[in-house]
């Protein structure tokens, strides 16, 4: 289909459009359109994802049109292997999380549907852009509908977590808007050259920019994405951001923006900036690892469950990292399958805190225990969602951590087993600081009179969850079937470093 792309990018806004002109107390039509947009868009996501050749590393449903010619900034979108599995990741996820809150929100409905389909087509943007200030415009714009998000519909202390995730997420993109300035100024230096944003062509200009500059090219877009990931230890916004958000918004903030941090690191800081992504693997490196063991160190002595699992995403999102610079085919692989993991399975997490929180009005593990005896169904979800989250081989978490520590333990950029090998305690972490949590909710006696009348997970909340629990076995038990996509982007990405490292070249195209 011609335009499919911008069909499913915008789609999400005709939604919106829709609910202005609905009386704001037909409560379950505003849902339901709600719902059924992001459901057609996932629809549309999907036939990108089947009419997607992996074999072909070219960017695929390109389109191009003229916006800012005089200076060649133009709406510019196309996926690749890089990004296809997570624009079908982010419509997945949109409807799930408007269903899971489908009972939680109450007080201005319209405007939180309206803010959670704008989320969307800001996060598929950020996927799809193929031009550096389109990419930035669509990165900014995700901002505002997640900041009203946990602003209006959050906790008590929501508007400082609010303030806090703009603030944090505002400094760093500045410096990257003056990055993508520079890159299009240097462009019009060379001979013959123009101003340009257009990212295939600086694919091949950005490679040959002297190191001293580059470092600091790359030091502007890294920042922008260590933040967002969110990378130790730039890490204090998110466990406030989290707690305080609605269910759906802890949802989508794990599941999908956390990810832009890393894709932005594959996509941008790796192909236009290799000799200084090498120069600084070291230290992401190193940050990363410390990430992973401090984020479960700290997930280990939370008293609140949905803190223990927004610290849980610190240490996750660590291995992402790791995998990315040890800039192997495993730990690339391992690291774009392991965002996916990441996506399913403490969005899972946060849908379920947030369904025992609706019973209950309180996260604090201490008020919690026995609850297999009174809520069996959703105990036995949360613990396979806890056995994905740890690592468990036949489920999701596994097989991402696997690759990536293979794949930081071989790799010759890297040039230590150490990283491996302090990262790999962060997988016994993680299966502490998870079972000790799940050992005090679930399991002994029911010590608390409250819970003892809960009742057990409703047939919309199961499913809600059955989806998403579909996935995480499927990756478990098959991941070829998504690794495929990313395989020969991946390779070529790392074939392109590899040779920079070698002193081959600074100019070949890592993607077209």
């Amino acid at each position: 289909m011609t335009n499919i792309l911008t069909y499913t990018l915008f789609s999400p806004l005709v939604g919106i459009l829709l609910l202005l002109f609905l009386n704001r107390e037909k409560r379950t039509l505003i849902k339901s359109v709600g719902i059924a947009t992001s459901l057609v868009t996932f629809a549309l996501s999907l036939m990108v994802y089947f009419g997607f050749d992996p074999a072909n590393t070219n960017m695929q449903f390109t389109e191009q049109a003229a916006w800012i010619s005089g200076l060649d900034i133009s709406y510019a979108v196309g996926v690749d292997g890089i990004s296809i599995l997570l624009v079908v990741l982010t419509t997945f996820l949109t409807p799930i999380a408007l269903l899971g809150s489908w009972e939680s929100i109450t007080d201005r409905l319209k405007e939180y549907v309206s803010f959670m389909l704008m989320l969307e087509v800001g996060m598929l943007g950020v996927f799809m852009a193929t031009d550096l200030f389109l990419f930035y415009v669509f990165w900014e714009a995700m901002l505002i509908p997640m900041y009203f998000i946990i602003g209006i519909w959050g906790g008590k202390d929501r508007i400082y977590a609010a303030v806090k995730f703009f603030l944090y997420t505002m400094a760093g993109s500045l410096l990257m808007l003056i990055a993508i300035l520079w890159l299009g100024y240097y462009a019009s230096t060379l001979p013959g050259g123009y101003f340009t944003t257009n990212l295939q062509k600086l694919y091949t200009i950005a490679p040959g920019i002297p190191l001293g500059i580059q470092t600091w090219m790359f030091l502007a877009f890294a920042l922008s994405f260590a933040i967002k990931v969110p990378l130790f230890p730039l890490h204090t916004w998110l466990p406030d951001a989290h707690v305080q958000a609605p269910t759906a918004g802890s949802v989508i903030l794990a599941g999908v923006l956390l990810k832009m941090g890393t894709y932005g690191l594959v996509r941008f800081c790796l192909p236009l900036f290799p000799q200084a992504s090498i120069e600084f693997t070291p230290l992401l490196a190193t940050l990363s690892v410390i990430g992973i063991v401090y984020g479960a160190l700290v997930a280990m002595v939370q008293t609140d469950v949905k803190k223990l699992v927004a610290y849980s995403s610190v240490s996750h999102l660590g291995f992402v990292v790791l995998g990315i610079f040890s800039m192997t085919e495993e730990g690339v692989q391992g690291a774009m399958i392991q965002m996916i993991n990441h996506g399913l399975s403490t969005g899972a997490l946060f849908l379920l805190v947030g369904m025992i929180y609706d019973r209950r009005h309180t996260r604090e593990i201490s008020q919690f225990g026995g609850l297999a005896k009174v809520m069996p169904v959703f105990t036995t979800m949360f613990m396979i969602v806890t056995f994905s989250s740890i690592g468990l081989p036949g489920l999701n978490g596994f097989v991402g951590e696997f690759l990536i520590l293979l794949g930081s333990f071989n790799s010759v950029i890297l040039g230590s087993y150490v990283y491996a090998a302090v990262a790999a305690t962060g997988v016994i972490f993680s299966a502490v600081y998870m079972l000790w949590m799940c050992q005090r909710v679930f399991f002994g006696k029911v010590t608390h009179d409250e819970n003892r009348s809960l009742l057990d997970l409703t047939r919309r909340e199961i499913a809600v969850l059955l989806p998403v629990l579909l996935f995480i076995v499927w990756i478990g038990v098959y991941p070829s079937t998504f690794l495929k996509p990313s395989a020969a982007s991946v390779k070529q990405t790392v074939t392109f470093m590899q040779n920079v490292k070698n002193g081959v070249t600074v100019t070949a195209t890592p993607a077209k």
